[in-house]
């Protein structure tokens, strides 16, 4: 059973269509909505991220970044602003966004969507109009990018920032003839861009990427045009001047804790150690990707034999001098996040795109081939198998839409083998990245969002607001997650145990505590021990998903 002529001939037309971008911002659209508004605030980093902005618009401080009444000097600025830009311009538009999550993702699905945009832009020159579509309808649809529109943090916006500028670098690669001084500026703004959202990674791509070049071109013999047309000479203090004014006022106003705790605490101990817990073997990354990149993962690993056959062509090297030294980077460093990778992404799509889209392309050897697969079909059944068991181990109860997602990845997975039995990988990619948005769909709009169990921060804020009780009356007790204080407010307090809940309850008329079960006979002792009769006016109980632990939490009012 083929497809059907009409949509096979559809499908073949989609990159050639007079408006791709159009169809590529569409096809974010329907893949990222879902779940963007509807999802809880996710712990932790996410919270952290969202307080961190919604306290700079009810402060008015844009220079200093607080959680609470803690310093949180560990990235810059950068996504903060736009966080609390979307959050002013929303609220001139008279919605209610600063207490809303979803204002604070618009940030991460702008950078996506423009990310996806450059990759097709830059694209185009490197190794063809149909091949970068394609690319750029693959990195959309990748789990790893999916998931980073979904969370308000740095690192959807900071690929943008690098794809922008890698796009210009690579202009100037392949014709630096007609590379112009307004190009210039463009790739160092770019930089600076994405010097303030996270430091030094944004201009550590182009510069490892270049002396990669430099060396594989023998620079030092024929000269590289394509680094004098960069203008570095003024190009690079121009960099550093976008982030300049706001680093000489951190370091004044934190006294130079900022760059202690940011250069320091933060990125030497991610170098050296695994911080966090998220230590990573040599390797981590590789075993990784087939999961992060799906569904594009297949088209890559048949691509990388053929890229590197195909290492003289400029488009090829270029991305292959991008890629290559931005993977080694990240994998010689103790703290392994699979994000950490994706600005590498759209630079390998293209090349796994270009073998797709290559009618003259050799065909990958077998075990690279069957590791494709592996990755495919091993991800999209335990994606299908996730969304059936999830709801089942959460809360007792099968969801709709989960037992949805074992018809779509079934299909998505049989339409993507029928292409590749026909030869026709390009079609097949293209197949799996649209019936990607049904799989995300049915996923992140339906089954997470529908979850009890893992979401206790926002049934304790419903609680709370039930009682018509202001934040700064509200304590909490055993459970101090960061989306507890966003879901709450700014103001809420964060008790150090049961016998402080108690201190705080009898402290001033209408306050509630929430108190956290394994702090109970604290609570209890304290409360008798000051003639406290407090009253139980709500109850919940769930999952910490980060601490892999169930809770329960009482409310409490003074009796």
């Amino acid at each position: 059973m083929a497809l059907a002529p009409s949509l096979t001939g559809a499908l073949d037309r989609l990159p050639e269509t007079r408006r791709p971008r159009l169809l590529l911002s569409l096809l974010c659209l329907l893949m990222w909505a879902p779940g963007l508004f509807s999802l809880p605030p996710g712990d932790r980093d996410e919270a952290r991220f969202a307080q961190a902005s919604r306290q700079m618009v009810e402060s008015g401080d844009y220079v200093r970044i607080r959680n609470g009444e803690v310093e949180r000097n560990k990235k810059p600025v950068g996504i903060h602003w736009a966080q609390a830009g979307i959050v002013h311009a929303l609220e001139a538009a008279g919605l209610p966004a600063r207490g809303w999550i979803g204002s604070y993702r618009l940030a991460s699905a702008i950078g996506a969507w423009l990310a996806v945009l450059a990759t097709f832009s830059l694209g185009r020159a490197l190794v063809g109009r149909r091949a970068a579509f394609l690319a750029s309808a693959l990195l959309a649809a990748s789990l790893l990018l999916v998931v980073e529109t979904h969370i308000a943090k740095t690192d959807a916006a900071l690929l943008a920032s690098i794809v922008a500028a890698m796009g210009l670098m690579g202009r100037a690669y392949l014709a630096p003839s007609t590379f112009s001084a307004l190009a210039a500026i463009g790739f160092w703004l770019a930089l600076g861009a994405g010097v303030l959202l996270k430091g030094p990674i944004a201009p550590m791509v182009p510069l490892f990427a270049g002396l990669t070049l430099y060396v594989a071109d023998r620079g030092w013999r024929v000269g590289a045009p394509w680094l004098r047309v960069l203008r570095p000479a003024w190009g690079a203090p121009l960099m550093v001047a976008c982030a300049l004014p706001w680093l000489v006022a951190i370091g004044i106003a934190t006294e130079g804790r900022f760059f202690a705790q940011a250069l320091g605490d933060d990125m030497l101990n991610k170098v050296g150690s695994g911080e966090e817990a998220h230590w990573g073997p040599p390797g981590y990354y590789l075993l990784t990707f087939g999961i992060a990149a799906f569904p594009g993962a297949f088209l890559v690993l048949r691509g990388l034999p053929g890229a590197w056959a195909a290492r003289m062509r400029p488009g090829t090297r270029f991305l292959l001098a991008w890629a290559a030294p931005t993977w080694l980077l990240f994998e010689a460093v103790a703290t392994k996040l699979p994000h950490y990778v994706l600005p590498a992404y759209p630079a390998l799509l293209l090349l796994g795109a270009a073998w797709a889209c290559d009618p003259l392309r050799k065909p990958a050897p077998r075990w690279l081939a069957w590791l494709g697969w592996a990755s495919l079909f091993g991800t999209g059944i335990g994606l299908a198998i996730g969304a059936v068991a999830l709801p089942l181990v959460a809360d007792g109860r099968l969801s709709p839409a989960g037992l949805l997602v074992l018809p779509v990845v079934g299909l998505m997975l049989w339409a993507v083998l029928r292409a590749a039995r026909l030869g026709e990988w390009a079609r097949g990619g293209l197949l799996a990245a649209i019936l990607a948005v049904p799989l995300y769909g049915l996923v992140l709009g339906g089954v997470l969002p529908g979850l009890t169990a893992p979401w206790v921060s926002p049934r304790i804020a419903a609680m709370v607001a039930a009682e018509g009780v202001p934040a700064e009356r509200f304590g909490i007790a055993g459970y101090h997650e960061p989306s507890v204080v966003f879901a709450t407010g700014t103001a809420t307090r964060l008790l150090t145990d049961g016998t402080e809940a108690a201190r705080f309850l009898a402290g001033g008329p209408e306050r509630l505590a929430a108190v956290e079960s394994r702090e109970f006979a604290r609570f209890e002792a304290a409360a008798a021990s000051a003639g406290l009769r407090p009253r139980a006016v709500g109850r919940v109980e769930g999952f910490n998903y980060v601490r892999g632990r169930r809770v329960a939490i009482t409310l409490f009012r003074a009796s």
